[in-house]
């Protein structure tokens, strides 16, 4: 039997960092909707970082400690964004380029809104239980940003994105998916998914989105219900309470995986509230502790929720995680996999939490700057060069670390400068 899941796993949460109970005081919202959020931090994409640049800090690390040998084993790269640069081009081949990898890889890029790490997750999964390449291994890139621009004569959005501003991230996971799972073993067959026809959320142009945010709640629940029923219906003896240790969700903001968590145990077992808060406490708060300093990062963000998951639960045995993922438009699955008690050990070589403590933060005014200054680098931009020094401090904050950022659009082609 041949196992397969994740190998090696790692976050980049951005350079620069917002704190979103600065933000809302500012913007003068809702104390009560705001805290409904259960949002802390968000990380800030600065105009010289991309998706490029935040796919590939967030897998050097993981690339960087296999030997050439095994590097040279990598045979298909996937990335999964909705914030590609480029209608034809994929990121994927940037990605390639800067981390020196074989040419004798696969190489595309998949778009199904906040599914689309999924669903690469799930065909790099497959691809290693055909075995038609055995010992092969795939690197999964999730990489998404989130632009807020200043509404046209003043500093303020617009009241549409007044409470999607707090939450929307930046952010890029990285995965190496293989038959040596030493941090997550996925349960093979194990899958429930689900998906229709709706207009809940959308980009119908490159740099703005559009939706219905009650419609994206409610087919969000929809899909939480009936993905998980679809996997209790295929793996037999399945109690949504008994059967996973620990949750992990896609993850818009904290309230709403709450809500759906809540609404679960209420539908599934029946369960009271001081047992529904309980259980949150226990098996799905621990998913939230980086999606909470990063925000919504998209395909990546049930993998921001899997890594928090992970990195801060108690993994003495072997432990189950259910994982929802959820893709606006709409499509969703419920699967699961088992982290053994080393995992946590592997998982932390990467240092995610002190990565995130030694991020820049922003001052209001600093963030507000780059709200006015966030269309110089816009789909379809043909020729610009990036000033490293627009917000002083961040460069030198990541001193020590090798980390990739934009320097210049010529003629369309984007090309990168390592800093250290």
């Amino acid at each position: 039997m041949v196992l397969v899941g994740i190998e090696a796993m790692n976050v980049f949460g951005g350079s620069a960092y917002l704190d979103v109970m600065q933000l809302a005081q500012h913007r003068q919202l809702d104390p009560a909707r705001f805290e409904n959020l259960l949002m802390k931090e968000k990380a800030v994409a600065l105009p010289y970082e991309d998706p490029v640049t935040f796919g590939v800090n967030a897998a050097k690390p993981l690339v960087d400690a296999l030997s050439e040998a095994e590097k040279n084993r990598i045979e298909m790269l996937i990335t999964c964004t909705e914030s590609g640069i480029d209608f034809g081009k994929s990121i994927s081949t940037y990605i390639h380029h800067y981390l020196g990898l074989n040419r004798n890889c696969r190489l595309f890029e998949l778009k199904q809104a906040c599914y689309s790490g999924t669903a690469g997750f799930q065909m790099a999964v497959n691809f290693i239980l055909s075995q038609v390449s055995p010992g092969a291994k795939a690197l999964v890139i999730a990489t998404d940003i989130s632009r807020f621009i200043a509404a046209e004569g003043g500093d303020v959005l617009s009241e549409d994105w007044s409470y999607a501003e707090p939450s929307g991230g930046a952010g890029a996971v990285a995965m190496l998916i293989s038959e040596n799972p030493h941090i997550f073993q996925v349960d093979a067959g194990a899958n429930g998914y689900y998906g229709y026809e709706v207009m809940d959320t959308c980009r119908p142009i490159p740099d703005s989105e559009a939706g219905d945010a009650d419609l994206s709640l409610m087919s969000y629940l929809d899909c939480c219900e009936q993905a998980f029923l679809e996997y209790q219906k295929r793996v037999k003896g399945v109690d949504y309470k008994d059967t996973f240790q620990y949750l992990s969700f896609h993850t818009p903001f904290g309230g709403m995986v709450k809500g759906a968590h809540r609404t679960m145990m209420r539908r599934m077992t029946q369960a009271k509230p001081n047992e529904i808060e309980a259980d949150y406490l226990q098996r799905v708060k621990p998913g939230l502790e980086y999606c909470q300093r990063v925000g919504n990062i998209m395909g990546a963000t049930l993998y921001l929720s899997l890594a928090g998951t992970i990195d801060k639960g108690t993994f003495d045995s072997p432990k189950r995680i259910g994982c929802f993922s959820y893709g606006s438009g709409c499509c969703s699955e419920f699967y699961s996999g088992v982290v053994m008690p080393q995992g946590q050990e592997y998982l932390r070589r990467f240092e995610i939490e002190r990565n995130l403590d030694d991020r820049y933060q922003l001052s209001m005014d600093e963030y507000e700057s780059l709200l006015k200054g966030s269309g110089a680098v816009r789909f379809g931009t043909r020729n610009t060069k990036l000033d490293f020094q627009l917000v002083s401090g961040v460069i030198d904050s990541g001193k020590g670390r090798q980390r990739l950022y934009l320097e210049e659009i010529y003629e369309f082609h984007r090309k990168y400068r390592w800093e250290s």
